[in-house]
């Protein structure tokens, strides 16, 4: 007899109340189609405010496979991600957000793609409901983070993926706290397959993110996976040294040999000003490059659970 494969549904929540229980009804009407695998259902709350931590437990009561792990408080959603990870079993992973905006039914798909033999399956979305100037935004992010990084991230894709054992054992083997889950998904390598949607409308409750958050995210692809910056700065340095002292030589020459003078006072004002910008600028972006490396040698842990219930591990 032949043993069924085992899929971890993760679904990762934070004040989702409204949709907990649907996205579990409509995955699980989804699952039914796919009879040759054994799926579990794994919950990570992370330090909701709502009822969303109720919700999990009614699932839990009515599915005696289901599992929910319940963070101390917020970690933020890449903490999610790596609980799902650390406490998925099976053969695979498929991450799944709570917010319905991605279509379930893309789980067989996904599974599709994998039985072709391919490692990690990301959904790629086709539209999307945000102004133009976030997406305009976003997609000069991935443009810049492609060049500076030499990871091609597309542009819609999310957290929305299967991963096997392989790449799920691969990303849990990682020690960096300052995590960018999308950076990471495509850095481990394997072999990758997108699966193209149309995302839908958010229809109950409300996003967390928001332009800081964005911000945030966008902070940690940067000075996770590129060093440019510094070079830029290293190189500016070099170029302004260089410059400073042929405009020195150049004004000693005209003082020394002609005799010409000028008003040193507005020339010494501008160049303070000038030097004295970009040298706070570029200890801003040494500032967060140490940032990163106090936050790896701290060697606290991406988060910290209050609670798991439910089926064993």
């Amino acid at each position: 007899m032949k043993v069924k494969r085992i899929v971890t549904i993760g679904i990762p929540c934070f004040n989702e109340e409204e949709n907990v229980e649907r996205t579990y009804r409509k995955t699980k009407e989804v699952l039914h189609k796919a009879s040759s695998y054994t799926f579990r259902f794994l919950f990570v709350d992370n330090g909701s405010t709502d009822a969303t931590r109720r919700k999990i437990l009614n699932v839990i009561k009515k599915d005696k496979t289901a599992r929910g792990v319940f963070l101390s408080r917020n970690f933020g959603f890449e903490a999610s991600v790596a609980a799902l990870m650390d406490n998925a079993i099976g053969d695979a992973i498929v991450i799944l957000p709570c917010d319905l905006q991605e279509p379930p039914v893309l789980i067989l798909e996904f599974i599709k793609k994998w039985e072709q033999g391919y490692n990690i399956v990301a959904g790629k979305y086709l539209n999307t409901q945000e102004d133009v100037v976030t997406t305009l935004l976003r997609r000069t992010f991935y443009s810049i983070f492609k060049k500076i990084s030499d990871l091609d991230i597309p542009v819609n894709t999310s957290e929305f993926s299967l991963l096997d054992r392989k790449a799920l054992d691969a990303l849990r083997a990682l020690p960096e706290k300052f995590r960018f889950f999308r950076g990471l998904r495509v850095w481990i390598g394997f072999k990758v397959a997108f699966v193209e949607y149309h995302r839908q409308k958010r229809l109950y409750g409300s996003s967390a993110y928001n332009w800081i958050s964005y911000f945030k995210y966008a902070e940690r692809g940067i000075y996770g996976f590129s060093y440019l910056l510094l070079d830029i700065m290293m190189y500016a340095t070099l170029f302004l040294v260089c410059l400073s002292s042929i405009l020195v030589g150049i004004y000693a020459g005209y003082h020394l040999i002609w005799g010409v003078s000028y008003e040193t006072l507005p020339t010494l004002l501008l160049a303070m000003f000038f030097l004295g910008s970009l040298l706070l600028f570029g200890m801003g972006i040494l500032g967060k490059y140490i940032q990163v490396l106090v936050e790896e040698a701290k060697s606290r842990p991406v988060y910290v659970i209050d609670k798991v219930v439910g089926a064993k591990k």
